[in-house]
């Protein structure tokens, strides 16, 4: 007597199943436009892609570039957050000094990427390009939410603050900050896949040793393709992965925060 087993697709999480369907649909579509394109200069198969990533991820090379990247845009990432909020703080409570730096802000929203990274050749060394382009690109996303996150503070706790008389520090620090949190945290995710667009552009252009960037400069310039495409999912997939742990580390970390009545009165 033998027995069959019956695949049960009830028993697969319905995120799981869409989230396979979906890859399905996207490598499908772009099998077809391999095919439909048939040439392997323009356009990389699936198959060529995933051979070259498995051939590149055991390489110590490749995760010295990774790792060179990473803590170059790191560096740039930790150095805007931390300005944006000391600018955003600052210019919370200050109106001159808000419509003072309001033209840098809006100058740096609105200038392409790549006018800063052929200024930051002139000025820097290629290996800080990235780190200061990552900065420059993080810093106003933190400054503008975390402003408003505080000016947009509820009126009626600012009263009760006046009411029981707290100062400076404690009205920041128990009414501010805390209602200007939502807003940091939504700019934060924002400005990491932000900031490690641009420090990749920037390392394209600038061409550091042993990093993503010149991996990708070098797949343009020796017209492989297959390399291209697998750097660049590499890109992607490293933004998803640091978003997804920004994401859930600011949850943790808020999360204790709250709990542990970060933002009551310390007796």
């Amino acid at each position: 007597m033998t027995s069959t087993t019956v695949f049960n697709f009830k028993k697969i999480p319905i995120k799981i199943l869409k989230a396979a369907l979906t890859g399905i649909f996207w490598l499908g579509l772009w099998q077809l436009i391999y095919m439909a394109v048939g040439k392997d200069v323009l356009v990389a198969s699936p198959s060529a892609v995933a051979r070259r990533l498995c051939s590149l991820i055991p390489s110590a090379q490749f995760w010295l570039a990774v790792g060179q990247s990473f803590l170059g845009i790191a560096k740039g990432y930790l150095l805007g957050v931390a300005a944006g909020i000391l600018a955003g703080i600052a210019t919370a409570f200050s109106k001159t000094l808000s419509a003072l730096l309001k033209p840098f802000l809006t100058a740096v929203k609105t200038t392409p990427v790549v006018s800063f990274i052929i200024l930051a050749l002139v000025w820097l060394e290629k290996l800080y390009v990235p780190v200061f382009i990552t900065f420059l690109m993080v810093m106003p996303v933190i400054w503008a939410n975390v402003a408003s996150g505080i000016i947009q503070t509820d009126k009626n706790l600012v009263e009760m603050a006046n009411a029981y008389s707290f100062n400076f520090r404690q009205k920041l620090r128990l009414i501010f900050l805390p209602s200007a949190v939502p807003s940091f945290v939504t700019a934060c995710e924002t400005a990491v896949g932000l900031g490690w667009k641009a420090g990749i552009a920037a390392e394209v252009l600038c061409t550091p040793e042993n990093s993503i960037g010149i991996n990708l400069k070098n797949s343009q310039v020796y017209i492989e393709t297959a390399d291209l495409f697998a750097w660049t999912a590499v890109v992607i997939i490293i933004s998803l992965l640091l978003e997804k742990a920004l994401v859930a580390f600011l949850h943790f970390l808020f999360g204790r925060i709250m709990k542990r009545g970060g933002y009551f009165i310390e007796n």
